[in-house]
């Protein structure tokens, strides 16, 4: 269980039944073990579950030795918790906000948006799995690679579906979801549009995988849009279809799997605990934010700014200005005349290039193992941005 010194972040991933959910999750974690991995990211990912941890590793074993494809976990719905800690070194005198940081990965089966329930258990089955992600900061809802080639030229007929698909099995799940019809305040709000299987489809960026979906399924996507608008509170904080990522969990040639040779999956981790970060803070500086939604996306991101306060470049960005946060976001946070100074948190936006680099830098030098982690993850995103394999909202 999670203690109150652990930072716990969600991630919940849906995909239509073959899209490569498990061996995603396979190739995420199995990667994370690999020696060179903690050596270059100076980081521990540990599965709470060992015995789930060794199904993942055996996946990505025989992927890796015997070209063998796990088996899908079909109609199963399974929630996996991992404990990310900053790799052993000198002791340090950081008094970090928090220990670890918690990834819970939510997946839930894709046979359940593309087929009814077959009995009233099994409905209800349905919407206590859904229920459980909905603590979950980020969702990732997977385009599958594989089927997007072969409907070259003609995409439209599976994107369409696709979006379709997905929005019919959240308003089938609506009225069960909201008590009283009362929109939900604790909801997945950054839904990422993710090609899964991108080495079929080699050249596809972030960018021209967003041109293709509003291209050939715009409407339908912002279809999907309105039906989450309806399931939640305070709809200025939510992102959907708006970032992009393009995944391939390994290199697929006959007879042999690289799992060497992947696409984005080392950008889960800092996906889903620097992104909601990074988006919340720049959504709590809108005064149209309820103070309930407020109050729970700027939970975990409180403890992520102590973290990242102790830093030189963050103390100046903190330091600047002299106007008061909105009332929401002062409501929240309590962390000081210094850092409730300045429009703090829309100030924390700024710490990209070169003062997000300098800040990492520091933390490293001074042994803050936590906080360059944090850093780092910050890094990470900003690579991807670069490297054409995320592109991130503005909004």
């Amino acid at each position: 269980m999670a203690t109150t010194r652990d930072l716990e972040q969600h991630i919940a991933v849906f995909g239509e039944s073959g899209s490569g959910k498990t061996v995603l999750l396979s190739s995420f974690y199995g990667g994370t073990q690999d020696p060179a991995y903690i050596r270059d990211h100076e980081l521990n990912l540990v599965a709470e579950d060992t015995g789930e941890g060794h199904r993942l590793l055996q996946n990505y074993y025989r992927m890796r030795s015997s070209a063998e494809v796990p088996a899908a976990n079909r109609f199963k719905a399974t929630s996996y918790a991992f404990s990310v800690k900053p790799k052993k070194g000198t002791a340090s005198k950081e008094k970090a906000p928090f220990n670890a940081l918690r990834l819970v990965w939510h997946d839930y089966p894709g046979e359940w948006f593309e087929q009814g329930p077959s009995s009233a258990a099994e409905a209800g089955r349905r919407v206590e799995t859904f229920r459980s992600l909905l603590t979950s900061d980020i969702a990732l809802l997977l385009v599958d690679g594989q089927k997007l080639r072969d409907n070259a030229g003609e995409e439209e007929r599976y994107l369409q579906a696709l979006f379709s698909t997905f929005n019919t099995g959240l308003l089938n799940l609506r009225d069960d979801l909201l008590e009283d019809g009362t929109p939900l305040v604790r909801f997945p709000r950054i839904w990422v549009m993710a090609l899964s299987k991108a080495d079929l489809l080699p050249g596809m960026t972030a960018q021209s995988l967003s041109e293709l979906l509003i291209e050939k399924a715009g409407g339908h996507m912002a279809e999907l849009r309105r039906t989450i608008t309806m399931m939640v509170q305070g709809d200025a904080a939510l992102s959907v279809g708006e970032d992009f990522l393009v995944l391939s969990s390994a290199k697929f040639t006959p007879g042999r799997i690289d799992v060497s040779d992947r696409i984005g999956v080392d950008l889960l981790l800092p996906l889903a605990a620097a992104m909601p970060f990074e988006r919340h803070v720049r959504w709590s500086a809108r005064k149209q934010i309820p103070v309930k939604v407020a109050q729970q996306i700027l939970a975990n991101s409180r403890s992520i700014v102590s973290a990242l306060a102790v830093l030189g470049p963050v103390a100046k960005l903190l330091s600047a200005g002299s106007s008061k946060l909105p009332g929401p976001a002062a409501k929240v946070f309590s962390l000081g005349a210094a850092l409730l100074a300045g429009n703090s948190l829309e100030k924390f936006t700024d710490l990209v290039g070169e003062k997000l680099e300098e800040a990492n830098a520091e933390a490293r030098e001074k042994n803050h193992r936590i906080t360059a982690v944090l850093t780092g993850f910050l890094l990470a995103l900003e690579r991807a941005e670069e490297e054409q394999v995320l592109t991130r909202s503005t909004r």
